[in-house]
């Protein structure tokens, strides 16, 4: 219950076993912002945004990510490396230790949803040890208003305590950081790391559970738009592919840029009320959008500012891995609620670095089911200590971290509903052309966006296509304001010879890292992939 007779508005934690803290209940950003610099947590930049330092974690940490092995789980979950088991007892214990830390200490609560359709609504309450991670959630997940909040009754808990040490040998842990899934208590406990995305994917992967298992609908690590037509558009990527670029579009409306359900009504919903973009290498002429919403009520991570506040985002000294959060009502040209219906064009984005992959081209439903379930790009030279040359990389339905099922199921699911709602599925390649990295150009930004356009537009429907010999992928043979060479990727290369054999050599890396999906797969997925 809210008491609004004190100046601070509270509310009981007794029965998640704290007892003696000093809640503070649903502050503002504003509040949040200035609590957070008072307590020295954080500085204030040119913009207005709030600064802070994430600590030892600039990122993620993978290995330490765990899902408790109950009855709702143990037949369900895909274990192994990505999904950790977890013993029931010792999350039990783990999280009474963490209660009692946060016992009489000043916490931050937050009561917010995620899912903008309110038939998936999920209720969630936030637990922090820090108020800038009690703002990251204010910007990160939907913000109720205050009728909402009257009756309000959490379906999650997220209980998040950075300062908390865990003892690997005690609780079971593998080191002093984790987070950690209970499905039958319906708790996302994070602790050892002040990384504020733990917060939001740890609610991402549940959902990544709770919504095919229990309501078909398809969980989506992509972004979306939608046009004045009303036709949704779906851009999947991994970090550097152009998701936030390219959905960012000033013709169409950005539903989300990360988080998204499709259901089985035929409409797209976003998971979450904000945005958590990349900083590195920002400026206003690439990213408008993600530049003018920096300003107060944005967070700025691990990022280096000059003594008059201004950022430099060039600046990777922290990490490469800078970051901004803020509400996405801080985009002008946004979908209102965030909901889109009628989704009619699906894009795979890949930086290939090898240059072997079409700037863009038509995949069938097999195709579509198995390039989803490869996810790939390639890291080039310096985006990784020890990367000196292109490698394959590869992360199944563009986003293995946070998928707790086996990604076939997520396949079948999308090429179930491809059919059901006639999506045209492209895979767009926004990396090298004319040759590998080191010899070869990136795609023209321009070229990329004339033929998603064209797509959109169904400028590409009644086109000449040629099959790519090796990937078995429909090429355009023709595309409004792009030059033709352009559109098959073994033209623009001087060395013909060469291009055949760094096209086998990419296939031959899909193959080998298909093997360990290959038992799950039906004949069509598996026709999806490229002839050796």
């Amino acid at each position: 219950m809210v008491d609004n007779n004190q100046t601070t508005k509270t509310i009981s934690l007794k029965s998640y076993g704290i007892k003696a803290s000093k809640v503070h209940y649903q502050l503002t950003s504003q509040e949040l912002h200035d609590e957070t610099i008072a307590l020295g947590q954080g500085t204030e930049a040119s913009s207005g945004a709030l600064a802070v330092n994430t600590g030892e974690f600039t990122g993620r940490s993978p290995k330490d990510r765990f899902i408790v092995e109950d009855e709702i789980t143990r037949d369900k979950v895909w274990w192994g490396k990505i999904n950790i088991p977890f013993d029931p007892n010792k999350f039990d214990e783990l999280y009474d230790r963490v209660a009692d830390y946060l016992d009489g200490k000043e916490v931050y609560v937050r009561d917010c949803f995620a899912c903008a359709d309110v038939n998936y609504r999920t209720n969630i309450r936030v637990i922090n040890e820090y108020p800038w991670s009690n703002m990251f959630a204010y910007n990160m997940f939907l913000r109720p208003d205050e009728s909402e909040l009257e009756n309000f009754s959490p379906d999650w808990l997220v209980l998040n305590a950075p300062g908390f040490m865990a003892d690997p040998e005690r609780d079971g842990t593998r080191q002093h950081n984790f987070a950690i899934l209970n499905f039958t208590k319906k708790i996302a406990l994070v602790g050892g790391t002040g990384y504020t995305g733990e917060i939001k994917k740890g609610i991402f992967s549940a959902l990544n559970f709770v919504l095919p298992v229990f309501h078909n609908t398809l969980p989506m690590h992509c972004s979306a738009n939608v046009g004045e037509d009303g036709e949704t558009a779906i851009f999947f990527g991994l970090s550097g592919t152009g998701k936030t670029t390219l959905s960012a579009d000033p013709d169409r409306k950005l539903i989300g840029d990360d988080e998204h359900g499709w259901t089985s009504e035929n409409s797209v919903f976003n998971f979450e009320g904000g945005c958590y973009a990349k900083a590195i290498n920002l400026t206003e002429e690439n990213e408008p959008d993600i530049y003018r919403a920096i300003k107060r009520g944005a967070i700025l991570e691990n990022v280096i500012m000059n003594e008059d506040g201004e950022v430099d985002y060039e600046d990777v000294s922290i990490t490469q891995n800078t970051r901004v959060s803020y509400p996405i009502y801080h985009i002008d040209n946004i979908q209102v609620p965030s909901i889109g219906h009628n989704p009619k064009n699906i894009f795979f984005l890949t930086a290939d670095a090898f240059g072997v992959l079409p700037p863009i081209s038509k995949l069938t439903p097999g195709q579509a089911a198995y390039h989803f379930i490869s996810g790939y790009t390639a890291k080039v030279a310096g985006t990784e200590e020890g990367i000196d040359e292109p490698l394959p990389s590869f992360s199944a339905c563009f986003g293995a971290p946070f998928m707790p099922l086996h990604p076939t199921k997520y396949a079948e699911m999308l090429s179930a509903k491809m059919q059901e709602a006639g999506v045209n599925v492209w895979l767009v390649n926004t990396g090298w052309t004319g040759g590998p990295y080191g010899i070869g150009r990136r795609m023209k930004l321009k070229y990329t966006r004339a033929m998603i356009s064209a797509a959109l537009e169904n400028k590409l429907e009644h086109v000449q296509y040629d099959l790519h010999p090796i990937f078995g992928l429909s090429m355009p043979h023709e595309c409004p304001n792009v030059p033709s060479e352009v559109l098959n990727p073994r033209v623009t290369w001087a060395d013909k010879e060469a291009y055949d054999r760094k096209a086998q050599e990419l296939a031959n890396s899909f193959t080998k890292n298909f093997e360990q999906f290959a038992s799950y797969a039906n004949e069509e997925i598996l026709a999806g992939a490229p002839v050796l």
